[in-house]
């Protein structure tokens, strides 16, 4: 689709570096976010579509810079009709973008649908499941469509615990893309709103600090190329928000419609691929979002090349939509496979969901991931993975395929490096403190002879040593 590509001021985009010519970009995770309701605008103008759009959430970490960079964008989202109005809680933020998926249930709307997308931390979404239920069970509006960005912390570098969403997500029933790279942030959040609009659900989004943080090259002419399934038959009346709608009703299309477009919409779009593809296939790994950069770095550091991969029999499988798992791609990659590794932080999330498509078929590869085939943990879920904790493992599934003296001598160093950290040194931990101007400076102060005891919010830091300020 040829749209017009907007070149924003580079105080906060960079755009100083922006070429035309070249039709590339540096971008950070942020700012490619702040480029998506922006993009979404020219892609429906292009389309003849009468669209506005709509950001609200909650002004915390780890998504903190999003709402400045939306608030510095505010002139060019205005020109594309997109409103920015941040929520006072996220349960608020969320029932205005519910609302705004309403705007075509009566007569009298000015626009053909409303685009939106709620953002917040990890703690965010599950106070706010409630809202979530209920808004995606009602379904988006045709020409609407809502992106839910979850900020997680796999390391509690600013939480009061560490989170991942998925699974609050797939309560809720709503699709999950997990992108890796900067890229795929911009795109996924195109194809999420297409998503979303064709199976009329709301779509979780996973961001960790290591992709929103980090900046990159990237493509920005046109966006992706977006279809809708031919193999899918639509239900009487379609997936979207419609009014009169019993609660039983949305439950029979949740239940009985909803996993099943949501695939067909995956393979139409490629979410899943093969990202390294060998000859004669043995050894799989199936990963997603920061893990699968983790495993590219693990490989490089093995001196794994394409060479060296086909004489394994390795190959990489890239998840893009880790709920619902997509089936038919993932049987056609395992096809011939001895044995699939599955790399992914925190919980068995894929692993489970690979055993489940598995389970019944007579021919199937041996499936590990957080255990080995002695059920000894070798990808722990706490805290977050490292490409070398992910090359050790590596290293030792592939030395039951293939020795190499390259991967013998990254083992020794790795090896060596951790008896290194593993000497006593000094520990310099980062005090809690409080925000300039927080009002927690002064409440968490109780009476003499009184003692306070904290729940949840920024004033937990005074009961941790060693807790970050929110």
């Amino acid at each position: 689709m040829a749209v017009a590509v907007p070149v924003l001021d580079h105080e906060y985009t960079l755009d100083h570096k922006y070429t035309h010519q070249q039709g590339r970009i540096y971008l950070s995770g942020i700012q490619a976010r702040v480029r998506w309701p922006l993009l979404q605008a020219a892609r429906d103008r292009a389309a003849r579509l009468n669209t506005a759009g709509f950001v609200s959430g909650y002004r915390g970490s780890p998504l903190g810079g999003l709402d400045l960079k939306l608030w510095r964008a505010h002139q060019h989202l205005a020109a594309a009709g997109v409103q920015f109005k941040p929520g006072l809680n996220e349960d608020l933020a969320a029932t205005m973008v519910w609302g705004s998926q309403q705007v075509g249930l009566f007569s009298g709307a000015q626009h053909d649908g409303v685009f939106a997308m709620w953002y917040g931390k990890g703690p965010s979404v599950d106070r706010s499941g409630d809202v979530f239920k209920h808004a995606n069970a009602a379904g988006t509006s045709p020409h609407g469509g809502v992106l839910v960005l979850a900020g997680d912390d796999h390391a509690c570098r600013s939480s009061t615990l560490p989170h991942g969403s998925e699974l609050e997500f797939v309560s809720a029933m709503m699709p999950v893309l997990n992108p890796a790279g900067i890229q795929e942030i911009l795109d996924f959040g195109l194809i999420g709103w297409a998503m979303s609009r064709w199976t009329g659900r709301w779509i979780g989004f996973k961001t960790i600090a290591e992709t929103v943080e980090s900046s990159a090259s990237v493509e920005l002419t046109g966006g992706p190329q977006i279809v809708l399934p031919e193999d899918f038959d639509l239900p009487p009346g379609g997936f979207n928000i419609r009014w009169p709608d019993p609660p039983l009703d949305q439950e029979a299309r949740l239940q009985q419609w909803v996993v099943p477009a949501t695939h067909a919409f995956a393979r139409a779009n490629g979410l899943d691929r093969i990202a390294i593809s060998s000859p004669h296939p043995r050894l799989g790994i199936v990963t997603t979002g920061k893990s699968y950069l983790d495993v590219l770095q693990a490989l490089e550091f093995l001196g794994v090349d394409e060479a060296m991969a086909a004489a394994i029999g390795l190959t990489v499988y890239k998840v893009g939509m880790v709920w619902p798992l997509e089936p038919e791609g993932l049987r056609d990659f395992c096809r011939g496979l001895q044995e699939v590794l599955v790399i992914e932080e925190k919980r068995a999330f894929l692993e489970s969901q690979i055993k489940e498509i598995f389970y019944d078929l007579p021919e199937r590869p041996r499936i590990l991931g957080k255990h080995d085939e002695q059920g000894r943990l070798i990808l722990p879920s706490t805290a977050e993975l490292t490409p070398a904790q992910v090359a050790k493992v590596l290293a030792g599934r592939i030395e039951r395929f293939h020795r190499a003296e390259s991967i013998e001598r990254c083992l020794a160093f790795i090896t060596e490096k951790e008896s290194e950290l593993a000497l006593p040194r000094a520990e310099f931990p980062r005090a809690a403190h409080y925000c300039a101007g927080c009002p927690h400076n002064t409440s968490t102060a109780v009476p003499e002879g009184s003692r306070a005891m904290a729940g949840i919010g920024c004033h937990y830091m005074v009961t941790a040593d060693t807790a970050c300020c929110d």
